[in-house]
């Protein structure tokens, strides 16, 4: 009996000393971003419990804020020495991280998965991969099929210059004083590619020591956004009357809108046919391309959890297809079988050209000091919109500005 009683309190004993241990071998991962949403909340979960699946003993803790607030409580989290593991940057903002040392090397599992060669290179800095690329979207022409057909016009085609959907837009616009030519954002965003598209307008030199701005081609790129405005066929703030531009195109009351392929879902009710088209060009195509990534924070002490994690949710099958079949960005990899059911819905019909737009994609011009030159830009944009200034007098004194931020 007491040899019985020694053997069970041995076994009481060896499970409280291994009780600590058990404990420590749960490692958890704290992840934050922004991208998830009200809209894909679940489908992430789908993602993280899958992950957990696979990979018992980690445990992710998942934190979310809406992007307007995003990257200011990020940055307060790393300034104060309490940086998530594992995090959400876009390209936008993804240099200021870098450069300031805050990412974690992740070059030796780059090569891991068949990622998109330009949305990889996009998350390089120095030579060294510090973020994973996880989703990706393009901007491309929607078309109002029934408006076009009411003005006799041919749908737009992949060989389309500026001048010839402006010349649409013109028809479209005399159908009537509540029918609207075309909606193009004017702004820093639009301005890039535009000057992109444009082909001789470089933001900064290559060593980004000064601002080339306001030469002759970028001063082109910026009046051709105008023109749409002074040719009338672009509304207004005041045209628009609080009604959005995603409104006027759903009411029908657009012929031609310059959007992201977020917007697809969002149109499937539509009461009439729709299609898109990569946009038109200027001297050459050039399309936005807009990329999420995945970093791991470089004070993190869980770095192997927060690698796996990582990678699964930037390469992994699970996250590919909960993206595919949920309308959310879709996955920045190289591997077309993933892409099958995406390109067999409808509408729009011609969703190759969701691809055939990364056959010219561009990226913004970034510098560390990203908003302050974005913000700039956009003041002196709006100034020539309203007829405050000429495009090359706001180009002038935009490069003033530009060439104090590069010091």
């Amino acid at each position: 009996m007491l040899r019985k009683y020694a053997l069970l309190l041995v076994g009481l004993m060896m499970l409280i000393m291994l009780a600590p241990v058990a404990a420590q071998e749960n490692t958890v991962v704290r992840y934050f971003n922004f991208t998830a949403g009200s809209d894909h909340v679940e489908d992430l979960n789908t993602i993280i419990a899958a992950f957990e699946e696979a990979n018992p003993g980690i445990t992710v803790e998942i934190d979310s804020a809406p992007f307007g607030d995003y990257f200011t409580l990020l940055q307060t989290d790393v300034i104060s020495g309490e940086a998530p593991d594992v995090f959400e940057l876009n390209f936008e903002n993804f240099e200021s991280f870098a450069a300031n040392e805050t990412l974690m090397d992740l070059s030796a599992v780059a090569g891991e998965a068949p990622y998109y060669p330009r949305a990889l290179e996009a998350f390089q800095y120095d030579g060294k991969q510090y973020a994973l690329p996880e989703s990706f979207s393009t901007v491309l022409l929607y078309y109002n099929a029934d408006l076009f057909d009411q003005a006799g016009l041919e749908y737009p085609t992949a060989e389309w210059t500026w001048e010839d959907a402006q010349e649409a837009a013109l028809a479209i616009r005399a159908l009537g004083d509540d029918i609207w030519g075309l909606y193009t954002p004017i702004q820093f965003w639009e301005f890039y590619k535009k000057a992109a598209q444009q082909g001789d307008c470089q933001f900064f030199n290559e060593d980004e020591t000064e601002s080339l701005i306001n030469s002759e081609g970028c001063v082109a790129a910026l009046q051709s956004m105008v023109n749409f405005v002074d040719d009338g066929v672009i509304p207004s703030q005041a045209d628009l009357s609080g009604i959005s531009d995603s409104e006027l195109f759903a009411n029908g009351k657009l012929g031609m809108w310059v959007t992201g392929t977020w917007m697809f879902s969002a149109l499937g009710a539509a009461e009439f046919p729709w299609n898109v088209q990569i946009e038109p060009m200027i001297n050459q195509h050039a399309s936005h391309f807009f990329s999420n990534a995945v970093a791991v924070s470089a004070t993190t002490d869980v770095a192997e959890a927060a690698t796996k994690l990582a990678l699964f949710l930037t390469s992994s099958e699970t996250a590919a297809q909960v993206r595919v079949d949920h309308n959310w960005e879709l996955p920045a990899l190289d591997a077309p079988e993933l892409f099958e059911s995406f390109l067999a819905a409808s509408p729009p019909e011609n969703r190759a050209a969701v691809f055939q737009a990364l056959e010219s994609a561009v990226v913004p011009p970034t510098i560390e000091r990203q908003a302050e030159m974005t913000d700039t830009l956009n003041a002196y944009i709006t100034q020539v919109v309203d007829g405050e200034l000429t495009a090359q007098e706001a180009l002038d004194q935009a490069k003033v500005e530009l060439d104090a931020l590069l010091d």
